[in-house]
């Protein structure tokens, strides 16, 4: 999982970062909400933990930018020192999906990051077992079969396969790909991640007459897509 904590207090960032590490999760800073907002264009994220007072676009500019601007937008997380009714009423009708006011306990926010990325993955993300047309994914022994047949694929093979299945529809980032597979982008080149992409769609003939395709979107990632045909 990959997350984005926008607030101007350095500390505050650091803190959260903390916690979302502890979560085994990824996370990427900023102290300006235009940063952030750049960054939202050409990037995905899992969750969103956003300040109301940040500088340039403030919290609740961003959070209504993003319900407006950006398809499959990521769940937000207001987490602010403004506890007026009025405010947490607006930030959440205008889509915040949970508001925590500062300063809260490391555990308490732990599990608030934790349900909501529950709730936005599904309970599909936690099966052990999983079936996408007539391709099923076995977490656990880590083995796709399609209609009746075993595919062989490598670990990270099977990580970058079950990773866009359960985000199928939805245009991945490459460094977000990169992050969630390989935990890093430091060292990984563009080629690396292209030739895994291929074996996979490769191996799992992913073409329209099986019903999901993997498209790729120049300058930003890939998108496994969901045919008509698929079941």
């Amino acid at each position: 999982m990959r997350i984005a904590i926008a607030d101007d207090d350095k500390e505050v960032v650091e803190f959260l970062g903390k916690i979302v590490e502890k979560q085994d999760c990824v996370f990427v800073g900023f102290n300006d909400g235009d940063s952030l907002s750049n960054a939202l264009l050409r990037d995905t994220f899992d969750l969103v933990i956003l300040d109301w007072n940040i500088p340039g676009k403030t919290g609740l500019e961003i959070l209504k930018w993003m319900k407006e601007a950006i398809d499959d937008s990521p769940p937000v997380m207001m987490m602010t020192s403004r506890t007026a009714k009025q405010d947490i009423s607006e930030a959440l009708n205008a889509g915040a999906d949970d508001y925590v006011t500062k300063p809260e306990d490391p555990d308490v926010i732990a599990a608030r990051i934790n349900a909501i990325l529950r709730r936005s993955n599904g309970a599909a993300a936690m099966e052990t077992t999983a079936q996408y047309g007539e391709y099923i994914l076995d977490r656990i022994e880590q083995k796709v079969r399609h209609k009746q047949n075993e595919i062989s694929l490598t670990a990270k093979e099977f990580e970058l396969t079950d990773l866009m299945f359960r985000n199928r529809d939805r245009t991945l980032s490459r460094r977000y790909i990169m992050e969630t597979v390989w935990r890093t982008n430091a060292h990984l080149t563009t080629r690396t991640l292209d030739m895994h992409v291929s074996r996979v769609r490769s191996k799992l003939s992913l073409k329209p007459e099986n019903g999901f395709r993997i498209f790729t979107v120049f300058g930003y990632g890939y998108r496994l897509e969901t045919l008509s045909n698929a079941v």
